[in-house]
């Protein structure tokens, strides 16, 4: 007993709480020395030594990717590498001392203590970096995805750099409140200091700072926490404060042109795929057969196609839109048409159905149906579901269907960290696999492994969505097309998940695959020749600017937006729609 009450007792007193005998009792037993012995804080100096306790240790990550850098280019100035930790902490130091005033001082300080904690955690445990479109994937991920990576790890890393840290500075003894012009004029010091520092940096080391920043563009989003304050800011400004816009009607001159009106009604399933990268499918040269099953119902895999971003919030709406991947706007696009409200426009019947995070807006206008857990208990664990669980509701959808139409199946296909969550242990062939959510504590083995699984289970998905297709062939002429929306890294260069900057991502996170099937009536009635198609899915150089163009043109669906040079289909038809 008296073990634990000297154990225990030091983590729930705060030293400087001499509010009762007791206390003062049981911290001279204890002999804990008090806060009060040391001289209080003044309210500017509090700011400091935060923006030193983030600038010099949860910036290590940016410390470490300049290491690299610096080992790359060989000799460097030492005053220029000294330079750079005294530049972030007096940046830093002025940031704070102008946001962080009176009440809202400490609130403000803990709040960015933990920001800077996620920011580094993620950043050391996963490499991404922060900014816009890593802040957007997050405000839209659910419960399910957010709660898989809370890992053992997490939950320590964020006690000791983030919740005691804060605990600190909401303690921390700061001196009787100063006059305002007092404190006016400290303020004022700190913050001429501050500037004279950063002048004085910026006068001496000017080419060394321009030579590896015009080289190293990314080094500034590495920042921690000033870029991902950035990016959140410009995140609620575009979602919550920009004054709404008219939604934009486009492709209402959408209409359909079928050769046979009294024919069977054209199906398209279109798949989309999550977190699948083409460098694991065996389709594309990987040495393990993760495609069995599409392999022997004679897919035609696309060559060398490239992803419109490198997560599900960016990539989706893009892939829908009528843009291209270099004049995506994901604010615009979510306020305009996109390629399900046209094939609805149009006539075609369409439907949603949902296994993943939502479809970021796409499906906003026509029928939507997610998968229920509750409903599906022998597919579904801990509110996510197997992807099995789309085949019931599909073959339900094709019965009742008598029109032409669209279904789109949005899978949870390959997300992470919980990869070993995404398939059933009958569907994992690859072993010893991966079983945690804290994949950087797994083998390259045992990760590759457990990320094939899922490749292995989605291509079983794929594989039994062609034969409920094939099954109603008497009733449709059916087809099914499915393509990813981002790749995903598995540890090279330090990378792990998804998420990175475009513009910098590897091509793990990029490169995606593909995949074609369609029936002879099919093939037949949009005269579409599959051995051309074959010959001319080899060429590559593909991407999710072509997924717009394709699907219009492959349903005979004529509208001004369409344009032909993207329809991967039109060189190998010869329907009157494509020509």
């Amino acid at each position: 007993m008296t073990f634990a009450y000297r154990v225990l007792t030091p983590l729930c007193l705060w030293p400087w709480d001499n509010s009762s005998p007791n206390t003062r009792h049981r911290r001279a037993f204890l002999k804990i020395p008090t806060i009060s012995k040391f001289k209080h804080l003044h309210p500017w100096q509090l700011p400091m030594l935060v923006a030193l306790y983030i600038g010099l240790l949860l910036n290590f990550p940016f410390y470490r990717k300049l290491a690299e850098i610096f080992d790359r280019l060989g000799q460097v100035d030492l005053g220029f590498m000294l330079s750079i930790p005294l530049f972030i902490c007096a940046v830093l130091t002025l940031l704070f001392t102008l946001i962080c005033w009176g009440p809202l001082r400490k609130p403000l300080l803990c709040t960015l203590v933990v920001l800077s904690s996620l920011a580094c955690y993620a950043s050391l445990t996963y490499g991404v970096v922060i900014d816009y479109g890593m802040i957007e994937n997050f405000a839209e991920t659910n419960s399910h995805e957010a709660l898989s990576y809370l890992t053992p790890g997490a939950a320590l890393w964020f006690v000791v750099t983030a919740l005691l840290p804060s605990l600190l500075i909401w303690k921390a003894p700061l001196t009787p409140a100063l006059k305002y012009h007092k404190a006016v004029i400290s303020s004022c010091l700190v913050i001429v200091a501050c500037v004279a520092t950063v002048l004085c940096i910026a006068t001496g080391y000017y080419q060394n700072y321009t030579s590896v920043g015009r080289n190293n563009s990314y080094l500034k989003a590495m920042i921690i926490p000033t870029h991902a304050i950035y990016s959140g800011a410009k995140y609620v400004s575009n979602t919550y404060l920009a004054k709404p816009e008219p939604f934009k009607h486009l492709g209402l001159d959408a209409q359909q042109a079928k050769s046979d009106p009294q024919g069977k009604p054209n199906l398209l399933v279109l798949v989309v795929g999550e977190t699948a990268r083409a460098k694991n499918s065996s389709h594309y040269g990987y040495q393990r057969d993760t495609n069995p099953f599409t392999r022997e119902r004679g897919v035609i895999p696309f060559m060398e196609v490239s992803s419109c971003g490198t997560a599900t919030a960016v990539s989706v709406p893009c892939m829908f839109s009528a843009f291209n991947r270099d004049n995506f706007d994901g604010k615009q696009a979510r306020n305009q048409s996109n390629l399900m409200d046209m094939l609805s426009h149009a006539g075609l019947e369409t439907l949603w159905l949902e296994n993943d995070g939502g479809s970021k807006g796409v499906a906003d206008r026509i029928p939507f149906h997610t998968m229920d857990p509750k409903a599906n208990p022998s597919l579904c664990k801990g509110g996510v579901c197997f992807d099995e669980v789309l085949l019931a509701p599909l073959k339900q959808q094709i019965e009742q269907q008598t029109h032409d139409g669209v279904i789109v199946l949005h899978l949870i296909g390959s997300h992470g960290p919980t990869y070993f969550k995404r398939y059933p242990k009958s569907k994992g062939p690859f072993t010893p696999a991966c079983e945690t959510a804290s994949i950087e504590n797994c083998s390259s083995e045992e990760l590759v492994n457990v990320y094939d699984n899922t490749l292995y289970y989605t291509d079983y998905v794929l594989g039994q969505v062609i034969d409920i297709l094939n099954n109603n062939a008497g009733q449709h002429n059916t087809a099914m097309l499915y393509l990813s929306d981002h790749g995903e890294s598995l540890g090279e260069n330090g990378l792990y998940l998804h998420g990175f900057p475009y513009s910098l991502a590897p091509e793990e996170q990029t490169q995606v695959p593909m995949l074609f099937w369609s029936s002879e009536q099919f093939a037949q009635q949009a005269q579409l020749n599959t051995d051309c198609l074959t010959q001319k899915a080899q060429l590559g150089g593909f991407s999710h600017d072509n997924l717009f163009h394709s699907v219009l043109g492959l349903m005979s669906v004529s509208t001004s937006l369409y344009h032909r040079d993207l329809d991967l289909f039109a060189s190998c038809t010869n329907t009157p729609s494509n020509t």
